[in-house]
């Protein structure tokens, strides 16, 4: 077991907080098979990484052309209308509930878009974070470290002081270089898939937080 100490928390959203892949899968998918492109492939590419990058990466374009501008609008829409699927991940409410109800400061750094967010929040029950970074605020997205760095300023906190809850790549890499110490959700990969965290959590329910002198502690 590990213990961190901490004084804030910065959880990324979709395959940390809560279970969005069937949505995903069933957009991406749809969305590359009308591209012609293999959906395996598409899927490999998008996780925990800004839409719009995604987009531009696979059809091999610049993110500022009409064409993946107006894909971007597309999926965005779609993501934020068809929510069919979407659960919290076991654990996740009550988690958050018990932050506020310790007082312990908290934000949602997520490579989804404002709309497709707060979509996702409302259908899975989520309570609302206070701080909510997502790409619009935001002029790199995840690997970079300025998501992170963007949430833990807002919470008032330096980023050493607060963990970073990722379950991909792009998100712990983005975390670790805004010098977060951070955990991974193993939701959908294994720790040989991901780059090497302070702590591992199968789901948010593995969680377990104490309050001591001078902030917070953690087991993982």
């Amino acid at each position: 077991m590990t213990t961190l100490c901490f004084k804030g928390l910065l959880f990324d959203l979709d395959g940390t907080l809560i279970d969005s892949i069937p949505c995903v899968t069933r957009t991406w998918s749809t969305w590359a098979e009308s591209k012609g492109l293999d959906p395996d492939y598409v899927m490999s590419r998008i996780h925990g990484r800004p839409a719009i990058e995604s987009i531009a990466e696979l059809l091999d374009a610049p993110v500022s052309s009409p064409e993946v501008q107006a894909e971007f609008d597309y999926l965005e829409q779609y993501e934020a209308t068809h929510t069919d699927g979407t659960v919290a991940l076991p654990g996740a409410i009550e988690l958050l509930k018990g932050l506020n109800e310790l007082g312990i400061p908290w934000a949602i750094v997520t490579s989804g878009t404002l709309p497709v967010a707060t979509a996702r929040i409302k259908t899975t029950q989520l309570p609302q974070p206070k701080v909510l970074i997502t790409p619009e605020v935001l002029k790199q997205g995840k690997p970079h470290p300025e998501p992170y760095l963007r949430g833990a300023e807002a919470l008032g906190l330096d980023a050493k002081d607060c963990i970073c809850f990722e379950d991909a790549s792009a998100g712990l890499e983005s975390g670790i270089a805004a010098g977060c110490m951070t955990i991974a959700v193993l939701s959908h990969a294994s720790k040989e898939q991901l780059p090497k965290a302070d702590g591992y959590v199968t789901a948010p329910k593995d969680v377990v937080i104490r309050r001591v002198e001078g902030g917070f502690e953690v087991d993982v």
